[in-house]
């Protein structure tokens, strides 16, 4: 019997988005033996064969720009806005690592005898870049991975999680023709496909959960396999007493419920130095002000959750939140609709131990409390597992300066929200959040390549 994987839309689970074969384990080993076969000829090609490659590439993920920013929507539930941000983002992700296959791959020193000869290093390609890709962010995660493998060399073989799985596929269509055969492959499936695909790849990129990230990063590591997971955040906003109240409360909504709170980067955590009420009562009016529906409507800043267990997680914790004597200020129950819809939900009052102040609820809720002092919020901040992004918003650079010490976080925002990635820069975070280097931005070139170090002499006589 042949296993599938089915693809249906959130806001209609009616709509099946599509239904393809799940790869098996003879599945992956075809895929990575044609990908091998032709990374050598890539590998050894001239840069500027590489880079017209790409940037045609992204061209034909310009042309398709509408038709794929509709499939995201459809998809994966994301508003429209937001898709069209990301098929933009894609574009420009493939147009800048065109250009990077022309930086330096390595430096020349003197050699050691102090005579003639040289010593130099040289970054060569890895081979095959076992990719696993989330479904929140389609096309930008797949290709802020795949773009920098194929630049430096490598080929590539994703693994989507099942829910983006015609996203992943759609973007594949388009971007092959422009590659060598069998260099790039998409393996739809689940665990076991991930897992198959984890096996075969000579480096190792993960986003998701960091349960399943643990795993990959073992199995890989056991391996010798450089590995890079980026795993999730419980990232917190710290509001300072001297900001603009409404100001700051429209962009801390936004980027704890933007998207259904679906992004890795969002806000989970606001801590109020001072008396919380007067931003509380901000954030409430931002957080209902956002507009909860269908995401194909250009109005919508909340669309719906990726599935019901999603939902369920969300209720679940805004039901905890009021069982261990939290307030729940907003939201809290479904949305409206067929799909899975859930208000954007905003707690406060709750204990220190509370689920939604230690773990990450990938969803729209939000947990609000209050700092006595700067220094406490830093601790309040740092006391969790994690450490993807953190953001403080205020007027003083004493503090600003004072949070970009002192956050335990990766990416620290200054006055600007906790989400938002610039493909440019490296990303990545601390603890619990990620395991192995860094990616996007300079760093992929030294994970997507290994560092070769070259001493030679002249021959005795």
């Amino acid at each position: 019997m042949v296993s599938v994987v089915q693809s249906t839309s959130p806001q209609n689970p009616t709509d099946l988005v599509v239904t393809v074969a799940e790869a098996t384990g003879s599945d992956v080993d075809q895929a990575v033996r044609r990908a091998r076969q032709a990374q050598r000829a890539w590998a050894a090609a001239p840069p500027a064969e590489r880079a017209a490659a790409l940037h045609g590439a992204g061209e034909a993920v310009a042309a398709a720009a509408d038709e794929l920013a509709t499939l995201v929507v459809r998809e994966v539930g994301k508003p429209r806005a937001e898709a069209v941000g990301e098929v933009a983002r894609s574009v420009a992700i493939l147009r800048y690592y065109a250009q990077q296959v022309f930086d330096p791959i390595g430096a020349l020193h003197e050699p050691s005898s102090g005579g003639r000869g040289l010593a130099y290093t040289r970054r060569r390609a890895r081979g095959i870049a076992a990719l696993i890709t989330p479904w929140n962010f389609p096309l930008a995660i797949p290709l802020w991975k795949a773009a920098p493998a194929l630049a430096f060399g490598n080929a590539a073989v994703i693994k989507p999680a099942p829910q983006a799985t015609a996203c992943a596929l759609r973007l594949a269509e388009l971007i092959e023709p422009h590659l060598p055969d069998g260099l790039l492959a998409v393996l739809p499936g689940d665990a076991e496909a991930g897992q198959a695909v984890v096996a075969a790849g000579d480096v190792v990129s993960f986003t998701g959960s960091a349960a399943v990230g643990s795993l990959v990063a073992s199995a890989a590591a056991g391996r010798g396999v450089a590995t890079q997971c980026e795993m999730g955040g419980q990232n917190p906003t710290i509001v300072m007493p001297d900001v603009d109240v409404a100001a700051v409360a429209r962009q801390v909504a936004y980027a704890a419920f933007g998207y259904a709170g679906q992004k890795c980067t969002a806000t989970k955590r606001v801590i109020v130095v001072g008396d919380p009420a007067g931003f509380t009562e901000a954030l409430v009016a931002a957080t209902e002000a956002l507009g909860l529906g269908d995401p194909a409507d250009p109005a919508t800043g909340v669309g719906p959750v990726i599935d019901q267990a999603a939902r369920d997680r969300v209720l679940d914790a805004a039901a905890s939140a009021r069982a261990s004597g939290g307030r729940v200020l907003t939201g809290g129950h479904p949305g409206p609709g067929a799909g899975w819809f859930v208000a954007p939900t905003l707690v406060d009052n709750l204990p220190a131990d509370h689920l939604l102040l230690r773990e990450e609820v990938f969803g729209p809720i939000c947990a609000v409390s209050r700092a006595g002092s700067i220094a406490e919020a830093i601790d309040a901040a740092n006391d969790v597992r994690y450490g993807l992004t953190a953001s403080v918003f205020t007027n003083d650079l004493d503090t600003a300066l004072r949070c970009a010490d002192g956050l335990a976080a990766g990416q620290i925002k200054i006055n600007a929200p906790t989400t938002g990635v610039d493909f440019y820069l490296p990303f990545g975070g601390e603890r619990d959040s990620s395991f192995g280097q860094r990616e996007q931005g300079k760093a992929a070139q030294e994970f997507y390549t290994s560092l070769h170090t070259v001493t030679t002499a002249v021959a005795p006589t």
